[in-house]
């Protein structure tokens, strides 16, 4: 971290090579280090601003030193230098001055020279700093600085302990120290006294008039044991030592503290007039900065504030109010206070969410009292003259069940408003060894812009819908326990009449009553708070949704969330099957297992598991309902609102229907068992990689243990080649390549709240991709895509809402309403609408009803894809794709024709949200030709990597920082303007006036020649140190001198040659005089003799 007082701009580096600048709120540049090392050598290790020149010096962990340009919008490396042989452990650059300290691990220090970047001949050897008697390395450098008074006196510190005063013009050392372990030095502002911060946990205090002992040492946080000795403390990182203008002393310090158990907590310590004030933090203390008034080390600083970079956070504290209080941040520093597990990009939201979010966190904010009314003291540059014209929204879903809304419109995020789901949820009172260690981690987030309706999938395998008030309110959250399992029976385990319900059943919100929970051990991971809650204002919980465990086994995790407000309905599938709630009357309406969406068109042989000791049978767990009465759709009685929720079975005599099957009364599977065991991505692969296959050859690849739910998406479509008229359906996509539609048949508007919504299979469509389903889109007849259908959120709290939905009118071809029913076939086959799927290898454009295949195109051959959406751009609409070889591609639609095809992120850099980042290749996966490391978890990648609308798209860089990225060139070359000005031109406070009896008696400022000292005279330095790496500036500087060289070359040659050619032209005018005369004095002279006779001449 690194702060210029006088641009009032703050740098932060990080791990991962970002490094970020910091102004005024609105001002924040992110800019990376490119590196082509190994990972981790580009993180930053040391800052250092040239103080009012617009230029920011970065030392990174590859030892390498870089020289940053901001005085443009985007900062740029203006050139490098890299150590070839030493590492960097410390640097220092004086005020105003062109020439850098640089320390190393091997002790030396080497000279800087910042306009060049080169090395001066001035080298320090650190056998030359220490004392001859010393048998020892003094080890590396850790403290450069020179002395406030006196520039030529540089003082030195070794981890050792051992400190050196080093003269600069005579090249020798004029004092030593020996101290213990050293972590920090910093200079008193009169430059006759410094102070050292040691591992030990003290601090000593030295003068330049006695180096042979310490003139003050004490240890702030040390207790005493009974034997009166001191407890060990932690090292003092760092010590900074100022003075007021008072006259009083500021130590700040940080850690000291004490090892035991109650003293983990991290902290900054002020002392300041015999009083100690411990500021305990939430985070490590990373590093600080104490901000004072003047720039200059030589006269009284006035501090003023402190700057805490926490691992997690950013603090600033105010020193001049008692108590030292924190300033508000206005800053977006804790995206990763707890790991981030899912994000969510909305691009061209409705305009009204964020003044809606804002208002209701910024009220929770408030709340908040003890913060310092101090204004932000980083206040450097300006704000941007551009900003975006439409809304962008961000959310973050976090491992501690928090969701974060961030505003994206200004090109910086600022977060609007903070969710805790965990909230609904008791405490749990003992963590099982085989849960998650995040219960409440949220993995997929579904949110409704227009009805303001959010859904949330967690760790637990538990769904949660929240509807935006704004305003408190008091009610009961209501509670639906729905197990998703299933297990293919063995042979003779159950009747192969019972396997699937007759044509024409369909789900509907009645009482199931398969399982009785009361008599077996099926529990749930988590337990909502019971009776009346007080909510706050914003998103507030109405239902939950819960998958118990099942004969000992936890949940499978959610895979596919979505919610449709027009219908209000809720769907959402796991690894074993499907459910559909009813989020107006809170019921289940659907709950199968994925093989029973296929009915008796299952292509797949499912594996049965193997039976669990004393586990009952199919026939004596399952209730069989023969009466048809049974079935019929019933409208949900209180029980069913707030009871629990479980799925029934329908066994019905006679056959089945080759037309299709149902789902049972109530949208009960009939097969239900637990779920099976999970299987990693790699497998996931290799079988969609080989399930179109039919010989016999590869039937053990038909052998599926699970078929997981991958996508959903409500729409109105259509269902058979024959319809002419909308449907509401559910698109469900499976990890196994299938593609299958429910229908849903709506009640009336009127009786919307007490009918029933009724679910049925009957005749679905199944389409096959090869790979997992990862996208599915609907364009309307001219290639437009069809705007999903909401109900508009209204404020209840201002007018009487009307509870029955309203949707938004589609805008689609007219032709999509359907024909007469006397049109021919040729017109009853017309197509109105297409449908976009993709999958990890392939994609397809479908054109309905007649449910043709238009357009189709490989993704992948070797590799597969790990995130697709169907995204708009201006007036078109396309496929993006992100490719595990690293590539970005995009496809035309309808026709899927290559746009683009880039080398954009290897997917190895996003191997950090993964547990484990060994890079282990599966042999297996080698021979089958899938090169995949096992441990990159793609699931969990694609959770944060989203493409959204006008071509933007969002990933997680780090587990600190979101990268936004965009494939609009438009919106590329409108990027600078909406990025603010970094450096403004601004005069350097005056220095500080030397005092008359100062400068009589030699106690004043002593200046120095630099320039002499490490110029040229200094010898040259050897190239085996350090090599100079032009940066982007550089060669741009140099091309373009060396085309205006060659310019004026050509330029020159062309005058030159244009004089000779005026000297040409010149002598063949002569010459053409000199013929003319000639031939004018020959014709005189013809005619003179002429007529004369031959005597005469």
């Amino acid at each position: 971290m690194a702060y210029d007082p006088v641009q009032r701009l703050l740098a932060i580096g990080s791990k991962c090579g970002s490094l970020r600048i910091l102004g005024q709120p609105g001002v924040d540049v992110h800019v990376r280090h490119d590196m082509d090392g190994p990972p981790g050598s580009a993180a930053v290790l040391h800052l250092q601003f040239l103080v009012n020149e617009g230029a920011l010096i970065s030392a990174t962990a590859d030892d390498t030193l870089h020289l940053w340009n901001y005085r443009q919008r985007i900062p740029q490396i203006v050139q490098s230098l890299k150590f070839q042989k030493e590492r960097i452990t410390y640097m220092h650059l004086p005020l105003q001055s062109k020439w850098l300290y640089v320390g190393t691990e091997r002790g030396n220090v080497h000279v800087v020279q910042i306009e060049n970047f080169h090395l001066s001949g001035y080298i320090i050897n650190w056998n030359k700093a220490i004392e001859v008697s010393r048998k020892t390395h003094p080890g590396m450098i850790v403290h450069l600085s020179d002395n406030p008074l006196d520039a030529s006196k540089l003082l030195i510190g070794f981890e050792s302990g051992q400190v050196v005063l080093w003269d600069l013009r005579s090249r020798m050392v004029d004092m030593r120290w020996l101290t213990s372990e050293l972590r920090s030095v910093t200079w008193h502002h009169e430059g006759k006294q410094f102070m050292c911060s040691h591992t030990d946990g003290t601090l000593t205090t030295w003068s330049l008039k006695s180096p042979s002992k310490y003139i003050h040492i004490s240890q702030p946080h040390a207790k005493f044991t009974k034997d009166g000795k001191p407890e060990q403390c932690k090292p003092i990182t760092k010590v900074e030592w100022k003075t007021s203008r008072t006259g009083e002393a500021y130590v700040i310090f940080s850690g000291g503290m004490p090892y035991d158990q109650a003293s983990r907590t991290p902290c900054i310590t002020v002392v300041f007039s015999k009083t100690t004030t411990v500021l305990e933090m939430e985070h490590n203390v990373i590093d600080f900065i104490t901000l004072c008034e003047s720039p200059y080390t030589s006269e009284l600083q006035e501090p003023y504030a402190i700057i805490a970079l926490l691992q997690n956070d950013l603090v600033i504290m105010d020193l001049q109010t008692p108590g030292f209080p924190c300033l508000e941040n206005p800053y977006p520093m804790d995206i990763h206070e707890s790991p981030v597990t899912c994000c969510s990009y909305l691009a061209d939201c409705p305009a009204d969410l964020i003044p809606a979010f804002y208002s209701v966190g910024r009220a929770s904010a408030m709340k908040r009292s003890g913060f310092s009314e101090m204004d932000w003291p980083v206040n450097g540059g300006t704000w941007p003259a551009h900003a975006c014209t439409y809304a962008e929204i961000i959310m973050t879903g976090h491992a501690d069940g928090s969701i974060k809304f961030w505003d994206a419109s200004a090109g910086t995020l600022q977060v609007l408003y903070k969710l805790k789901t965990a909230k609904v949820f008791e405490k749990p009172k003992s963590r099982s060894l085989e849960s998650d260690d995040d219960p409440f981690a949220i993995e997929i987030i579904s949110l409704c812009p227009e009805s303001r309706k959010l859904c949330v999938a967690g760790a637990s395998s538990h769904v949660i819908l929240f509807t935006y008030k704004k305003i408190d309110s008091v009610d009961e959250v209501t509670v639906l326990e729905i197990p998703i399992t299933y297990e293919v029976p063995e042979e003779g385990e159950i009747s192969p009449d019972c396997q699937f319900s007759g044509p024409g059943s369909a789900g509907s919100g009645s009482k199931l009553d398969m399982l009785d929970f009361d008599n077996k051990k099926d529990s749930v991971t988590l337990k909502v708070k019971t009776g009346v809650q007080k909510k706050l204002p914003g998103f507030q919980a109405q239902l939950v949704c819960l998958t118990p465990w099942n004969n000992g086994e936890p949940p499978s995790h959610i895979t596919a969330l979505t919610i449709n407000s027009s219908y209000g309905l809720l769907a959402y599938g796991n690894e074993a099957g499907i459910v559909i709630i009813d989020i107006e009357q809170r019921v289940c309406l659907l709950n199968v297992g994925s093989p029973d969406l296929y009915g008796a068109q299952d292509p797949y042989s499912r594996v049965p598991r193997s039976p669990k000791k004393n586990q009952q049978t199919v026939a004596e767990t399952l209730p069989i309902y023969t009466d048809r009465e049974d079935r019929q759709p019933r409208s949900p009685s209180i029980d069913q609102i707030n009871g629990v929720c479980s799925p029934a079975s329908t066994c019905p005599s006679g056959s089945i229907s080759s037309a299709g099957v149902g789902a049972g009364a109530g949208a009960g599977g009939g097969r239900v068992r637990p779920d099976p065991p999970r299987r990693s991505r790699s497998q996931d692969k290799l079988d969609s990689s080989f399930s179109r296959s039919r010989s016999s050859s590869m039937s053990s690849l038909e052998n599926i243990t699970s078929e997981s739910i991958q996508c959903l998406a409500f729409v109105d479509s259509y269902m058979k080649k024959s319809e002419q008229s909308l449907t509401p359906t559910l698109w469900v996509g499976t990890s196994l390549g299938s593609v299958i539609t429910i229908y849903i048949t709506p009640p009336d508007a009127d009786s919307r709240s007490s009918q029933p919504v009724v679910v049925s299979l009957v005749g679905a469509t199944i389409f096959r991709l090869k790979g997992s389903i990862l996208t599915m889109s609907f364009l309307d007849c001219n290639g437009s895509l069809i705007p999903y259908s909401f109900e508009s959120w209204r404020d209840e709290h201002r007018e009487k809402r009307d509870r029955t939905p309203t949707r938004n009118n589609m805008r689609m071809s007219p032709t999509l309403g359907g024909g007469a029913e006397g049109m021919s076939r040729s017109d009853n086959l017309l197509d109105r609408q297409f449908v976009v799927m993709a999958s990890e290898k392939q994609a397809r454009v479908v054109a309905l009803p007649s449910q043709t295949c238009v357009y189709r195109q490989q993704l992948a051959d070797a590799d597969f894809v790990v995130k697709a959406e169907v995204i708009s751009m201006r007036d078109s609409v396309c496929l993006a794709c992100y490719v595990s070889n690293g590539h970005l591609t995009t496809y035309s639609l309808p026709s899927l024709r290559p746009l683009l095809d880039i080398d954009f992120l290897p997917l190895s850099e996003l191997s950090f949200q993964t547990q484990s980042n060994k890079g282990i290749v599966d042999p297996m996966l080698s021979i089958w030709g899938q090169q995949l490391i096992v441990n990159e978890d793609t699931d969990q990648i694609a959770k944060t990597f989203n493409f959204s609308n006008r071509g933007h798209g969002l990933y997680l860089a780090s587990p600190s920082e979101l990268q936004k990225f965009t494939l609009c060139a438009e919106f590329c070359s409108n990027l600078t303007e909406m990025i603010g000005e970094l450096f403004l031109p601004m005069e350097m406070p005056e220095a500080p006036k030397e005092g008359f009896f100062k400068g009589l008696f030699g106690g004043g400022i002593r200046s120095l020649d630099r320039e002499e000292l490490f110029g040229e005279s200094s010898g040259k330095p050897s190239k085996a140190v350090a090599k100079h790496i032009p940066g982007s500036l550089v060669d741009l500087n140099q091309r373009s001198s060396s085309a205006c060289s060659e310019v004026n070359r050509a330029h020159k040659l062309m005058l030159e040659r244009g004089e000779k050619l005026g000297q040409l032209e010149d002598k063949a005018e002569k010459m053409r005089n000199e013929a003319e005369n000639f031939s004018s004095s020959a014709h005189e002279l013809m005619l003179k003799y002429k007529e004369k006779k031959w005597y005469q001449l």
